[in-house]
C-alpha cells in the first residue's frame, strides 16, 4: 500500500507542474493590467511604471515564473495586489467555512441518499422506486439559491428557529456553529442527495443480477445482509467516485450558497479575486483547487483497492 501511495503521489507532481505553468501563462497573457487596477483610472504613466516595477511585471515571463515557483516551493503564495495581505493568510481566514459546509453537506447527503438508493434498487419498479426517482428529478431541477431562499423564509424569518445568515466557528461552540450550518447544508445537500441516490440505485441494479447475489439468496442469507454485505459493497466504487468528486467540488465552488447565506468562504474569495484581477490570489486558488482534486482522486484510488481485492497495489 505504501508503494502504491508513493507512485500515485509522484504521478501527481507533473500534473501540478503543468497546472502551475498553465495558470501562470493564462493570467499573464489575458487582457488587463493589474497595475492599472491598483493605480486607478486617473493614474499617470509614471505611476503605472513604478507599480509594474515594484510588482516585477516588467521582468520577462520566464523570470516571473521562476521567481513565483521558487516562492511557492517555500510556502509563499505571494501578497494580494488589492488588500496587500499575504495570500496564505487570506485563504486561512476563508477555508474553515468552506470545509465546514462541504463536510456537513457530504455527510448529510450520504446518510440520506445511500439508503434511498439501496431501497429504490431493492424495490425496483414499485411506487417506492418511482418516489425516490421523483425526488431525484426534483433535486436536479430546483436551483440551490431557490432552496436556500425558501429555507431562509420559512425557518429563519417566519419560524425564527435559526439565524438568517453568517458563520460561527465550531471552536466558539457547537450550538452557534450548528445553527448557522443547518440551512446552507440542507440547501446544498438537496442536489447531492439526488445525485448520490441515483448513482447508488444504478450501481445496485447492476450488481443485483450477479451470480454471487443469487447464490447468497439461495443460501438463505437475510435479505438485508445480502443488500448491504454483498450488493452494496460491490456497487460502492462508482458511488465513492461521485462522493469524492462532489466533496472536492463543494470546497472549491460553493459560491452561490456562500453568497445567499453570507458565508465568507474561499468560493467568494475566488470570485472577488477574479473581478479585481488579483493575480496572486487567483493563482493560489486555482492551484489549491487542483491540489484538492488530486488528493481526492488519490483517496478514491485507495478506497478502490480496499473494496476490490482484484486491484493490485
Amino acid at each position: 500500500m505504501l508503494g502504491y501511495l508513493l507512485r500515485r503521489i509522484l504521478a501527481a507532481v507533473p500534473v501540478m507542474g503543468v497546472v502551475a505553468l498553465f495558470v501562470f501563462l493564462l493570467l499573464r497573457l489575458t487582457p488587463g493590467d493589474p497595475a492599472a487596477i491598483l493605480a486607478g483610472d486617473n493614474a499617470t504613466p509614471e505611476r503605472l511604471e513604478r507599480i509594474r516595477e515594484s510588482l516585477g511585471l516588467n521582468e520577462p515571463l520566464i523570470v516571473q515564473f521562476v521567481t513565483w515557483v521558487n516562492k511557492l516551493l517555500h510556502g509563499d503564495l505571494g501578497t494580494s495586489l488589492i488588500s496587500n495581505l499575504p495570500v496564505m493568510k487570506m485563504i486561512g481566514q476563508r477555508v474553515e467555512p468552506s470545509i465546514s459546509i462541504a463536510l456537513c453537506t457530504i455527510i448529510l447527503a450520504v446518510i440520506v441518499a445511500v439508503p434511498l438508493g439501496v431501497i429504490a434498487a431493492w424495490k425496483h419498479g414499485t411506487w417506492i422506486d418511482r418516489f425516490v426517482m421523483g425526488l431525484s428529478v426534483l433535486g436536479f431541477s430546483v436551483p440551490v439559491f431557490v432552496v436556500g431562499y425558501v429555507l431562509i423564509q420559512v425557518f429563519a424569518i417566519e419560524l425564527r428557529w435559526v439565524p438568517v445568515q453568517g458563520f460561527r466557528s465550531i471552536f466558539n461552540g457547537f450550538g452557534p456553529f450548528f445553527e448557522r450550518m443547518i440551512l446552507p447544508t440542507c440547501a446544498l445537500s438537496f442536489i447531492y442527495v439526488a445525485l448520490i441516490a441515483r448513482m447508488t440505485r444504478a450501481a445496485m441494479l447492476d450488481v443485483l443480477g450477479e451470480d454471487y447475489v443469487r447464490t447468497a439468496r439461495a443460501k438463505g442469507i437475510n435479505e438485508v445482509a445480502v443488500m448491504m454485505r454483498h450488493a452494496l459493497r460491490n456497487a460502492a466504487v462508482p458511488v465513492i467516485t461521485v462522493i469524492g468528486t462532489g466533496f472536492a467540488l463543494l470546497i472549491s465552488g460553493v459560491v452561490v450558497t456562500e453568497s445567499v447565506f453570507n458565508i465568507p468562504g474561499i468560493g467568494r474569495l475566488t470570485v472577488d479575486a477574479v473581478l479585481a484581477r488579483d493575480y496572486p490570489v487567483i493563482q493560489a486558488m486555482i492551484l489549491l483547487t487542483s491540489l484538492i482534486y488530486v488528493v481526492v482522486n488519490l483517496l478514491i484510488d485507495v478506497a478502490y483497492t480496499l473494496l476490490d481485492p482484484r486491484i493490485r497495489y
